[in-house]
């Protein structure tokens, strides 16, 4: 039948398609009284969409979206309000992904109507004033938004280039381009390049430890706020060092989860869990095995959840005040939500929300707050919840209703162990918050003694019952007033008043919710009051109540939503609980609850055996509880039958299984059981059974013998096969064959036959023997030969028909009426001939030689007149305190020399050697007295050769070592001594493997001495070595200085000697002299052993300086100077005879230039010319063109035109170009040079240490 065109419909938006020709009367073709508006959302949000249907008959509602089906329960739930043409789709946790076009189909036989909307997710926005207003009001608003949206999270911390490689190195290949945009790299080829030469250079190194690396899983938070990131390792050596390094710092990590850090390793998988994230835990992790690096991860500052750090504290305020509620946070949450008794706050001109720029402070303001605003206020993270209390203040009624709030909030407390977790109910019902004691007055009711016998009481009532307030008085006082909330009740309210004598009454028939409050009676100036409370809890349709009483029966896989309806006036909290345990929060998992208007719904979206079940759903307000109801039963396939498969294998009658029946048959009775069998080697499984439900044996007669095969049992319910319990592969057998006997044991070997015996073989298949054969074979040869055609019945057996000198090795082999069996293991290797005779004693048994844990011996071979040749020996110990002689190896010493080891030092052993051979042993020759395991003696004596020196100089204050080698054994004593006596608490000795060393790390003249070291050992033989030191310091100045002129043109230099010529210490002097204040000092004379010195030579006009030192071998002494010019005995003038000049008039010129210097730091540079010229030239220096007159540092000199520039100690900055300047009247002559000062070496010249060879025993 062809459909009709699409019909216009009167509401805009929805299109409508006839699917028949004609509609019968009473029937319609769908439509929508309501349809889904377009939604404007913030990320993470829930959006509903909600449709109301129409048509007749009622159409079934679908719901899509433009990239198709809505398959995914937990994300898309689906729902509609029994006896109510509502529809609705709720999104759950809104990303980027969810904006889409969604569409609304409602079909019946008549037509078909359709629907849409569009879903626009905003991603990125920080706090959004409402998400109930419309997206009018959004846009209108932004900009008032964006002035209090939370700011962006604070720069992370800079990352190294290093770091980054080593992240790009563990990262998937489709991250490369995020993170190279987020750290700034451009050249993306290159990284590519630079990436597989560091991934090369990390293999090779990764080689040495690991096999291979795979499954990395970067870091990830979970829901609980723990970071978590895994590999798989397989470590060449299972003992290898893990390290968990975190910007370059190793930290460390435990192996449970007692430690912030921890590690789980199961098998070849390692991960790694940070607990107790907080914001210093951003950061680059590395795991390294060893020394390389194997795995990188980055942990950002983003993804870490914000904690609460300055939690909400209880805020009070006066009726209409402004309450303030104030939260600081570790990190900004732009999706933190405020809550009112856990449910959402809808923000508005009431409600005000504030965050700081920095976004860590989250500020909340209730403005003109009421009594109905008391209660429990949160800030919710997502992780983390922080929570506190408005109290609410005013007059004397009012400070009533704040002791009842905070009455409540204390029940709260006490009825819950944890305030913030989701799931849990706010509040206690009104029951339990207001109600006490039934029938005792409360603290108002109590009036004063004397008046009142009984006053009011608290009472609580269901709505529609009838209650009866009363009080007694002692007294009358006249006629009494009800009040209600301070206001005077009358008759018109609705109200009886009875009184019976002392006895006032009030009556209330059928009471609703609006006559709930507190009541007061009053006569003449006394009064008592009391609370009614009225119940008014959620109610659940009766029809709903009755369906729910039937068990709900799913198959196991398939998604369970289970909807209750329900009609409340007041808010209401819905938990669920399965056998007494709460559904979220618990062990179920993926189970969701959700509560909405009118309506609880519980969705798990896979259900399995183990959800089947008796589940509640308790709905409570402030007006009671109401509580239903259900049986959920989940079916599903049988598991496996109960292991192990037991198969026994019964002879002719078959094979028997027995097995257990399965733990759980999957909600359905087993019908029976499939046993199925698989030959070895094949795939394909046969049927061979199908035993009743009761029983759980079965016989397979149909096994083919000698074969290998394996079982599995199935249990069949009506939902089908369950899981196979399979047995493993098993040989059917005929008959068990004879086991193998024993190694047949040799009794007598000739040249002409050999006798054997051997031991009957145990098992099955060895009850019947028939009898045994025997085989022989050459030893070396693999090929087995009979030597008997008939089995022998006994277990003894002479073998003949044998090559005389042959070796051979024989086996046995049992027979059974089944057959024969395997057959046993080899002899040992027989040789046959006739027997040998006995060796002779073993000759010249004697040690070697010894240590702490060995004894090495030697002997000679026994004479072959007394026996046969020897094919071995036998060396064995006997300790001291023992009579136990045992052998000290495995087999026989084929050789005359061994070292028996693993001996206790010290101890001392009798030793004995055996001679071998295959005619038996030898009588054995033993040493008459002890050996004892320790080295032989060795007599001590020193090492010395001709470099050795008996006499050491050495200056005082330096450090002297001087070794000794030596041979000793054992160890000797080794005594030093100075002088004879033992050496001072200054000098320190060591002794170690034949060296002896003295040291004394400073030296003194006290130190000066003949030094004895002294070796004796246990046996008291002693040696001894002497040489002397001999510690000397620098000389000791010479006294003042005299000079004489006894002859023109020479001076005398005389001088007091120095002291230490007193003291017989052999030393000379030295003399040195300059001419001018800034001449250089010249030595004129040296190794001088008189105090007298006489200068030739003396230029006449010229003053002249002496300085004398005394030396000695060590060096110089400090100088005696004649300092004072003035002086005459330290200066004086040689009178220069007078000449006529000529007249050489001529203007300056240079007969010997300047020359280029090189010259190292700390150097003196002289620079020398010689100029000519009359009258006398004025020689000026110049450097780089700058005058050096007046320059501290360096000075010059002009001797009859010879002119010299001196520099004592050049360094760097004196390089240049220097001039020197000769001028005179008739003229100048300039002569130039260069000037280069190399760079100081950075080496230095360490401490110079005197060390003897090991056979030195003095310094060289």
């Amino acid at each position: 039948m062809a459909e009709k065109p699409l019909k216009k419909s009167s509401m805009p938006g929805v299109s409508i398609r006839q699917l028949v020709e004609e509609i019968p009367e009473g029937c319609s073709t769908p439509g929508f009284r309501q349809k889904p508006v377009t939604l404007a959302l913030q990320e993470g949000k829930n959006a509903i969409f909600r449709a109301v249907v129409c048509g007749e008959p009622r159409p079934e509602v679908h719901w899509q979206s433009a990239k198709g089906e809505l398959s995914n329960c937990s994300k898309y739930q689906i729902s509609s309000t029994p006896g109510s043409k509502e529809h609705m789709l709720q999104i759950n946790k809104l990303t980027g992904e969810d904006t889409d076009l969604y569409r609304c189909i409602a079909v019946n036989k008549y037509g078909e109507a359709t629907c849409s909307a569009r879903l626009t997710v905003i991603e990125g926005w920080g706090l959004i004033p409402s998400p109930f207003l419309d997206l009018r009001k959004e846009l209108v608003d932004f900009r008032k938004m964006l002035k209090k949206r939370a700011p962006s999270p604070a720069p992370e911390k800079k990352m190294d280039s290093e770091q980054v490689w080593q992240l790009l190195m563990t990262a998937d290949r489709k991250d490369y381009e995020k993170i190279c945009m987020k750290y700034g790299i451009v050249d993306f080829r290159g990284m590519l390049r630079k990436l597989q030469e560091m991934k090369k250079e990390r293999e090779d190194k990764m080689a040495q430890y690991v096999n291979a690396i795979f499954n990395l899983r970067h870091i990830r938070v979970t829901k609980d706020g723990v970071a978590t990131f895994d590999l798989e390792l397989d470590l060449k050596d299972l003992e290898s060092k893990i390290y968990l390094y975190k910007d370059g710092e190793m930290i460390p990590y435990g192996f449970n989860n007692q430690t912030k850090h921890c590690l789980r390793r199961l098998g070849k998988r390692y991960n790694f869990q940070i607990q107790d994230l907080r914001p210093e835990d951003a950061g680059f992790y590395q795991v390294m095995v060893e020394g390389a690096v194997v795995f990188s991860t980055e942990l950002e500052a983003h993804a870490i959840p914000p904690r609460v750090v300055v939690p909400l504290t209880e805020a009070r305020c006066e009726e209409q005040g402004d309450a303030v509620f104030e939260c600081s946070l570790s990190n900004p949450c732009p999706t933190a939500v405020w809550h009112f008794q856990h449910r959402p706050l809808r923000l508005n001109d009431k409600y005000e929300v504030f965050v700081s720029p920095d976004g860590l402070t989250h500020r909340l303001v209730v403005r003109g707050a009421r009594f109905s605003d008391m209660g429990l206020y949160s800030l919710s993270t997502g992780l983390h919840t922080s929570s506190a209390w408005l109290v609410v203040e005013g007059d004397e009624d009012g400070i009533w209703r704040s002791h009842r709030h905070l009455d409540s909030r204390r029940d709260v407390k006490e009825g819950r162990s944890d305030i913030c977790d989701e799931g849990q109910n706010a509040a206690q019902s009104h029951r339990s918050r207001n109600k006490p004691s039934t029938g005792s007055p409360s603290l108002e009711a109590q009036g004063p003694m004397g008046h009142f016998s009984q006053g009011l009481a608290d009472t609580e009532v269901q709505q529609g019952e009838d209650v009866t307030l009363s009080c007694t008085l002692t007294s009358d006082l006249g006629p009494g007033t009800w009040f209600k909330d301070g206001v005077k009740l009358t008759a018109q309210d609705g109200v009886i008043f009875e009184q019976d004598e002392l006895v006032h009454r009030l009556l209330l028939a059928h009471v609703i919710v609006t006559q709930a409050g507190t009541y007061t009676f009053m006569a003449g100036n006394q009064q008592s009051k009391a609370t009614l409370t009225v119940q008014d809890p959620p109610t659940i349709a009766p029809d709903v109540t009755k369906k729910l009483r039937e068990p709900l029966v799913i198959k196991a896989g398939k998604p369970v939503t289970i909807k209750i309806p329900f009609q409340s006036r007041l808010p209401v909290q819905a938990a669920w609980r399965k056998d007494g345990t709460e559904v979220v929060g618990s062990s179920h998992r993926g189970a969701q609850v959700a509560l909405g208007d009118g309506y609880t719904w519980l969705c798990l979206p896979s259900a399995g055996r183990k959800d089947s079940g008796q589940y509640s759903v308790t709905l409570q307000s402030e007006g009671g509880s109401v509580q239903a109801e259900l049986t959920l039963q989940v079916i599903d396939k049988p598991q496996p039958p109960q292991g192990p498969l037991e198969v026994q294998h019964c002879r002719r009658a078959g094979v028997y299984l027995h097995w257990r029946h399965p733990r759980d048959d999957g909600g359905r009775a087993v019908e029976h059981y499939m046993v199925e069998r698989r030959q070895a080697g094949r795939s394909t499984w046969l049927k061979v059974g199908e035993p009743r439900a009761g029983s759980t044996t079965f016989t397979d007669a149909g096994v083919e013998q000698g074969r290998k095969c394996a079982f599995r049992v199935r249990a069949v319910t009506s939902e089908g096969a369950g899981d196979a319990l399979e047995s493993e592969e098993v040989l059917v057998a005929p008959e068990a064959l004879p086991g193998p006997p024993s190694a047949p044991a040799i009794l007598t070997a000739s040249s002409q036959c050999i006798t054997l015996t051997w031991t009957a073989p145990r098992g099955s298949g060895s009850a019947h023997i028939l009898g045994y054969l025997i085989e022989k074979r050459k030893k070396g040869s693999n090929t087995w030969t009979a030597v008997n055609e008939q089995p022998v019945p006994e277990r003894r057996f002479t073998v003949v028909d044998m090559r005389q000198g042959c070796q051979y090795e024989f086996r046995v082999t049992a027979v059974a009426p089944s057959g024969a069996g395997e057959p046993g293991p080899p002899s040992d290797a027989v040789f046959a001939r006739d027997p040998m005779r006995c060796p002779g004693p073993v000759r010249d048994l004697q040690v070697t030689d010894t240590s702490n844990t060995s004894i090495t011996l030697s002997w000679v071979g026994p004479d072959t007149q007394d026996g046969d040749k020897a094919q071995g020996y036998v060396v064995e110990l006997c300790v001291s305190d023992s009579l136990q002689w045992s052998p000290c190896h495995v087999g026989t010493v084929p050789g005359t020399t061994f070292t028996a080891k693993g001996l206790r030092p010290g101890e001392g052993y009798f030793v004995r050697v055996i001679a071998v051979n295959d005619g038996g042993h030898s009588q054995p020759t033993a040493l008459d007295k002890l050996v004892y395991a320790m080295p032989a003696t060795v007599c001590p004596k020193f090492l010395m050769d001709s470099s050795i020196k008996d006499s050491l100089m050495v200056r005082a204050g330096d450090t002297i070592r001087v070794p000794v080698s030596f041979e000793a054994a054992p160890l000797p004593e080794v005594t030093w001594l100075k002088d004879g006596l033992p050496l001072p608490k200054r000098s320190v000795t060591t002794t170690k493997n034949g060296l002896t060393q003295l040291l004394i790390p400073v030296t003194s003249p006290s130190d000066s001495g003949r030094y004895t070291v002294v070796l004796r050992n246990l046996q008291g033989q002693e040696a001894a070595h002497s040489f002397f030191i001999r510690v000397a310091a620098y000389p000791q100045a010479p006294g003042p200085i005299h000079l004489q002129e006894n002859v023109p043109g020479t001076v005398t230099v005389q001088w007091e000697p120095s002291p230490d010529e007193a003291q017989g210490i052999p030393l000379h002097y030295s003399v040195l002299t300059r001419s001018l204040s800034h001449g250089t000092w010249r030595e004129v004379a040296d190794r001088i052993h008189t105090n007298h010195f006489t200068l030739l030579g003396v230029l006449p006009g010229h003053e002249y300086y002496f300085r004398v030192l005394a030396k000695n071998e060590l060096g110089a002494s400090k100088p005696s100077d004649t300092s004072q010019p003035c002086t005459s005995h330290d200066r004086f003038t040689v009178k220069a005879p007078s000449y006529r000049e000529l007249d050489l008039s001529q203007k300056p010129r240079f007969l010997v230039g300047l020359r280029a210097h090189l010259l190292p730091p700390g150097s003196e540079c002289r620079m020398t010319c010689a100029v000519q010229g009359s009258p006398r030239p004025r020689v000026t220096w110049f450097k780089n063109g700058q005058s050096l007159e007046g320059n501290p540092a360096l000075y010059s000199t002009d001797v009859l035109g010879m002119c010299s520039l001196i520099i004592p100690s050049v360094s760097p900055k004196d390089s240049g170009k220097y001039k020197a300047v000769a001028e005179n009247p008739l003229g100048q002559a300039v002569s130039t040079a260069t000037l280069i000062v190399t760079e100081p070496s950075s080496s230095r010249p360490g401490p110079c240490t005197l060390w003897v060879p090991r056979k030195c025993s003095g310094v060289c």
